[in-house]
């Protein structure tokens, strides 16, 4: 069974108001084109940004308290949930669904709506997008602790953007790890290949608990051919040949053969914005994704798109993915 373990569903206001691409996908356009690309199962969660935020300040780029909703993600998490559930369950049950959650702001809050949500809607993991909301991972170690325990008490993994950008005081790799370090009993998938940073990837290795994703890979590889800032360093950097993503690809499957997961990132596999001086274009396409990790050996594929993805999800019942 193909999955892609890393997809975004639902409007994101703030690349909106701000005229940044992509903003927004559905669940039929995300299965439609998925079929057409092979893939059979998708690992969703909701859009980042959240009507905690004023939406004033948003189409100003700045995010700033007094939006519609106290609860971070109260909203974004039950209306995605609707959408599979209630709205397209044919399509819905193609999808293992994912929460999203600020690991800082009203943290209790979010684990009661969490509770009240699971039963009636189940999902699979929590997912953490901490730099565009500008909230510190770290804090699931003090005030989001209660996350850790949910996770802990419903044997529920993480999924956690990642980044090595110095500027990113949010989310860096090496928080996520301390916080994997320090919750052993808890799984956490570090997203975007730890951005080719070879000691977090190496860590990755060594800890029981963690995995990795590739998502938005191919842009990745760009980021390191254009030189930009957002990849690891060069003395950092995991030795490959960054110039064909289908062979950097195969070597962090052959490095890392039971941690790699396959991720699209859909619809972030591309990022287009007007930064004011220039335009920054990274664009890939889903087909473009799924054909790099369709280069890998048979072996290597079946890990990276599924055996190393139920290792890390650790369903209570797989049978859900036999679903027509």
């Amino acid at each position: 069974m193909f999955i892609d373990c890393h997809n975004h569903l639902g409007a994101d206001l703030f690349f909106y108001l701000n005229g940044f691409h992509p903003y927004a996908q559905d669940l039929p356009a995300l299965v439609t084109e998925g079929r057409h690309n092979g893939v059979d199962r998708w690992i969703v969660f909701p859009m980042v940004a959240n009507l905690t935020f004023d939406l004033r300040a948003m189409k100003s780029a700045r995010l700033e308290p007094g939006g519609f909703e106290r609860i971070p993600y109260a909203f974004e998490n039950e209306r995605m949930l609707r959408e599979i559930y209630e709205l397209y369950p044919d399509l819905g049950r193609h999808t293992l669904p994912v929460v999203i959650l600020d690991p800082l702001r009203e943290a209790e809050a979010q684990v009661a709506r969490l509770r009240e949500l699971l039963p009636r809607f189940p999902f699979h993991a929590l997912k953490i997008q901490a730099t565009m909301i500008q909230s510190d991972v770290g804090a699931l170690l003090k005030e989001g602790r209660c996350f850790l325990d949910f996770a802990e008490e419903f044997n529920l993994p993480f999924i956690i953007h990642s980044s090595v950008a110095p500027e990113d005081v949010w989310s860096q790799a090496t928080t996520i790890l301390r916080v994997a370090e320090a919750t052993p009993r808890v799984r956490f998938c570090l997203a975007h290949s730890c951005r080719f940073d070879r000691p977090c990837l190496d860590r990755v290795a060594e800890l029981p608990n963690t995995w990795f994703d590739c998502s938005a890979h191919r842009i990745h590889c760009q980021g390191v051919t254009d030189q930009l800032g957002f990849v690891a360093p060069p003395e950092r950097r995991f030795p490959a040949d960054y110039r064909d993503p289908k062979k950097v690809l195969r070597a962090l499957a052959e490095a890392y053969p039971t941690k790699l997961m396959w991720g699209s990132d859909t619809p972030f596999q591309s990022y287009v914005a007007n930064l004011g001086t220039e335009v920054l274009s990274l664009r890939s396409t889903y087909k473009e994704e799924v054909d790099c990790v369709r280069a890998l050996p048979a072996p290597l594929f079946h890990a990276v798109t599924h055996t190393n993805t139920l290792a890390w999800l650790q369903l209570k019942d797989e049978s859900i993915l036999a679903r027509a």
